[in-house]
């Protein structure tokens, strides 16, 4: 009997070949080369080349990023001028002299003074944003927020997308194919990398978003407001300053790059541990999947992000304050109608607030700072996620 010569080759194609003939005969099931059994697809090891990775998608960070930054900036707006102007000298003396006239009761017990201390701190808090609001208006509650928005989009698009890039780029270099292998030392150099790049890039932004923020309703002697608007107010800062007066507090936004490094070191790390534990739910062939896996894989994210920034916001907050009053208006006056800047660099900053504050002025606006960036963390971190999953990226 003879046999057809194209089958002969097809068979020893599928014995010799493996995968080489599948790729050039789709309709050959490849066989054992022991007993000439057909090998199922699911028992053979996937082959990982470049062609099976997903594309990447560089740009979906940046969209993703810059939507969940003016997402979180607009629904904690008053939260971010009441923080502005506790961390500034002026409200810090408004505060001693309501203190002094209204001193804590002297007890011996820390385990007294400290809850009566914090709750004085709250109270003092809602004192002063109900305060803004009756004096200046609900409007006054979202002042800066133009040139908030305008400094927040491009920086949390900036700073996401050099992260999730960086990211990508230095796992594949070291050969980190999966996100559950990707060690610390990758998101700390990636976060490292996007805070000097944010920093750099939009700092002048800031400057004039705090400029405009501390621009009372009612300046000190009658005058009216220094700034009439953004414009203003760069108008203003280079004549008089000069440009490298739109970098004042540069230096505080790169010793802020520790913030931001922990936060996303943190924050890759809660959202490994929920990913794991989803993946070991999944992996269990008694469990069954409800709607209630992805609230708690979701939500376990949310946590992550919120519960990250509140550690990297209270362990580095002092650089804040330091940042702020770098970036204020001058202060002092030297005569003849000019003024001279208060502080003039980081290091002589920080002594001058704790030589005239002590360890209180350091801190000072935390409370506001934390009802802030807490919430606004977790809501840009899940918008963040949310959108690039709609794009059809991961993070």
């Amino acid at each position: 009997m003879t046999y057809p010569t194209a089958s002969h080759a097809s068979s020893a194609q599928a014995h010799l070949g493996g995968e080489k003939s599948t790729e050039l005969h789709p309709n050959i099931l490849p066989q054992s080369r022991e007993m000439g059994d057909v090998v199922p697809e699911s028992s053979r090891p996937p082959v990982q080349n470049a062609e099976n990775k997903p594309a990447a998608k560089p740009f979906a960070h940046f969209v993703a990023g810059g939507v969940g930054g003016m997402t979180a900036a607009t629904l904690t707006s008053p939260l971010d001028v009441l923080k502005t102007r506790l961390q500034s000298d002026f409200y810090q003396a408004q505060l001693r002299a309501l203190r002094e006239a209204h001193p804590l009761p002297k007890t011996g017990s820390p385990l007294v003074t400290l809850p009566r201390i914090a709750l004085l701190h709250f109270s003092e808090t809602f004192q002063i944003l109900r305060s803004i609001h009756v004096h200046e208006g609900w409007r006054a509650l979202f002042k800066g927020l133009g040139p908030n928005l305008i400094g927040v989009v491009p920086a949390r698009a900036i700073n996401f997308y050099v992260y999730g890039n960086g990211k990508r780029i230095l796992s594949d270099y070291f050969g980190y194919s999966g996100a559950k292998e990707t060690p610390w030392g990758i998101h700390l150099t990636s976060a490292a990398m996007a805070g000097i790049a944010t920093g750099t890039a939009t700092n002048p932004i800031w400057l004039v978003k705090t400029r405009l923020q501390l621009d009372k309703s009612n300046a000190e002697h009658g005058k009216g407001r220094q700034y009439k608007n953004s414009w203003d107010c760069i108008k203003q800062t280079v004549r008089q300053e000069g440009i490298r007066g739109l970098y004042k507090g540069l230096s505080a936004s790169y010793l802020g790059v520790t913030e931001s490094s922990v936060q996303w070191v943190m924050y890759e790390q809660g959202k490994m541990f929920f990913a794991r534990r989803h993946a070991a739910k999944a992996a269990d062939p008694a469990h069954v999947p409800s709607f209630w896996d992805d609230v708690e894989l979701w939500g376990g994210r949310i946590t992550a992000a919120g519960l990250a920034k509140l550690i990297a916001a209270a362990a580095t907050y002092p650089h804040e304050v330091v940042r702020t009053r770098l970036r204020q208006a001058p202060t002092v006056s030297v005569g003849d109608g000019k003024v001279q800047m208060k502080y003039t660099g980081l290091v002589q900053c920080f002594k001058l607030v704790w030589k005239e504050e002590g360890m209180a002025g350091l801190y000072g606006g935390l409370t506001p700072h934390l009802l802030r960036v807490v919430p606004s963390a977790a809501i840009m971190f899940g918008m963040y996620e949310a959108i690039l999953r709609l794009m059809g990226a991961t993070s």
